[in-house]
């Protein structure tokens, strides 16, 4: 797949975005985007365009080591079960997919799979963590990756979007429904207490509230209402390298991760491991 090539994605998907300082629309000059009161973002010489503003964000998102972890995995394929699931629910909904924008994006791996399957669409890759927005603008022709976090609120036009996703990934649902057209769709992945559970006691990892996908329901109820959700469920065969990058991709990462080598040598060469999710489409209310 080829690479985009810094400002074309952006220029594409400008129209989607607003200042962050006022609100305006904005629009791509140089290597520049900038609204009609003269507020300026330059574009990264890596492709994205930086929407954060004011006080330094205490959210620090994921490392670089995290990433190249998360796409080492992701790049075996393990995952693309869920990607495909994704993608399903996207396809699926009664509004078909124009402009899409992935919360807390990361590698850009579910965002791309997304657009794979819309040839008419453009996405926004959106992350807080430097190291995620440098990936997304490389994750699809059609991606322009932007630097933001969402708990400030979203850099995006009201109404602007077809769809907005969520996998394994913080939201704000006042912000997504505001950014959302009255026929768009919010479709979320959640992990379920079952996920990866063959490796929580034996690496020390982080495991999954049972409670989780309720919790998810309620947080979304004012705004949203549900129109499916799908389990998805099924066995991973991982190698030690394979355990060793899911293990250092997630919430995981600081967790035992001095001792998490010794243990990984441990294991067996190959160990059945569950992935189990929960793939949820909401529409605002």
């Amino acid at each position: 797949m080829p690479v985009n090539s810094g400002a074309e994605p952006l220029t594409a998907i400008a129209r989607l975005l607003a200042c962050p300082e006022c609100g305006d629309t904005l629009t791509v000059r140089d290597r520049s985007l900038v609204c009609a009161r003269r507020h300026s973002f330059d574009i990264a010489r890596q492709g994205y365009v930086s929407l954060l503003t004011g006080a330094s964000t205490k959210m620090s998102g994921d490392t670089a080591a995290m990433l190249d972890a998360r796409a080492a995995f992701q790049g075996e394929r393990h995952f693309a079960p869920i990607a495909d699931a994704l993608v399903a629910a996207v396809i699926a909904t009664a509004s078909p997919p124009r402009a899409l924008l992935e919360i807390g994006s990361g590698t850009g791996y579910y965002l791309a799979a997304a657009l794979d399957a819309a040839p008419d669409a453009d996405g926004i890759a959106l992350d807080v963590a430097k190291p995620a927005a440098r990936r997304g603008a490389r994750a699809h022709p059609r991606a322009a990756a932007v630097l933001a976090d969402a708990w400030r609120g979203l850099p995006v036009r009201d109404s602007a979007l077809t769809h907005v996703l969520s996998v394994f990934a913080p939201r704000n649902p006042d912000e997504v429904a505001r950014v959302l057209a009255p026929d768009g769709h919010f479709v979320v992945v959640t992990p379920t207490h079952r996920h990866l559970a063959e490796l929580i006691e034996p690496l020390g990892m982080v495991s999954v509230d049972s409670a989780k996908d309720d919790r998810l329901a309620d947080a979304l109820s004012g705004r949203f209402d549900r129109l499916d959700s799908t389990l998805v469920e099924y066995p991973m065969r991982l190698g030690r390298t394979d355990i060793g990058n899911v293990a250092a991709m997630g919430p995981s990462a600081h967790h035992a991760a001095e001792a998490r080598t010794a243990r990984i040598v441990a294991l067996p060469e190959i160990v059945q491991v569950t992935a189990s999710v929960i793939v949820s489409t909401y529409r605002p209310r």
